[in-house]
């Protein structure tokens, strides 16, 4: 049977605008550097050279090395993966959870919504930094429990967004029409209240991954996040500080990458969220 006109929903098309171009082409690039490290990387980026330490960029080591005579290139090529994975392993499980939860307490209300609403306000009570370092501090330094941490404080933010959308969608003609012909609620939510309601929440989780990269890079500057001799852009920003007059470049370049990467993510969630607006005033 086919479905009522009044349930049918037109999708939202996707125009690549040059801000989403120069964002894809960014994290692509990225993408691609990472994966192909193995291959492309000119040394171990664990080698240690006594013979070089703090060797300024040249021809054998395009980056320069660093206090130990790792080559600096290797490390950022290397690096990348971590960053790259903390990205997405950041931002996944809290967008997962809170999409979940926000469904629910933003359809059912009642008692889900009363509860989610109250560890929302006990949640945003503290700063997001200081909350995340608290619960690494309990939990101790490492990629896993920074991530942990990401996860437990990350996820209200995407529930309060998705409540804040289900609340408007829940009360349109298309949802009413649904109960009215017998569709049961995980039906509904599936097909109707989900995705009239990601468009925002994606776009929100893609500039969300520069928030984690920069978090990232902070707590292994302080020593919480990656440990050594992982190599992490934030880790050889910290190794190289020490040297920064020096060796310039230690700093530099993981510096560079981590900008060039962040960049890319906030210009294509501007651009998502670019495409959003437009198709709310269309």
């Amino acid at each position: 049977m086919a479905e009522s006109p009044v349930l049918a929903q037109t999708a939202p098309s996707i125009r690549i605008t040059p801000t989403m171009l120069v964002a894809l082409v960014v994290l692509f690039g990225w993408l691609a550097l990472a994966l192909a490290a193995q291959v492309i990387a000119p040394y171990d980026p664990d080698a240690i050279d006594i013979m070089n330490m703090l060797s300024p960029p040249s021809a054998a080591h395009l980056f320069g090395t660093d206090q130990v005579g790792r080559d600096v290139l290797s490390r950022v090529l290397f690096a990348s993966r971590v960053d790259l994975l903390l990205c997405v392993a950041g931002v996944l499980p809290p967008l997962l959870i809170g999409t979940t939860i926000g469904l629910l307490s933003g359809y059912f209300g009642g008692v889900v919504d009363n509860v989610f609403m109250r560890i929302y306000d006990l949640t945003v009570a503290f700063p997001f930094f200081v909350l995340v370092l608290a619960i690494v501090g309990v939990l101790g330094p490492g990629l896993l429990n920074f991530i942990l941490a990401l996860t437990l404080v990350g996820w209200v933010s995407y529930a309060r967004l998705v409540r804040a959308q289900v609340l408007t969608i829940r009360e349109s003609e298309y949802i009413q029409a649904a109960k009215c012909l017998g569709y049961s609620p995980a039906a509904i939510l599936a097909r109707h209240v989900l995705p009239n309601a990601i468009g925002p929440v994606i776009a929100y989780a893609v500039s969300d991954a520069v928030l984690v990269m920069l978090a990232g890079a902070s707590f292994g500057f302080l020593g919480l996040g990656a440990q050594p001799p992982v190599a992490e852009w934030g880790v050889m920003i910290a190794d190289g500080q020490a040297f920064v007059q020096q060796a310039w470049w230690i700093c530099l370049f993981p510096g560079l990458a981590a900008i060039s990467l962040g960049l890319g993510f906030a210009l294509l969630g501007d651009g998502l969220g670019q495409i959003h607006r437009g198709g709310a005033t269309a």
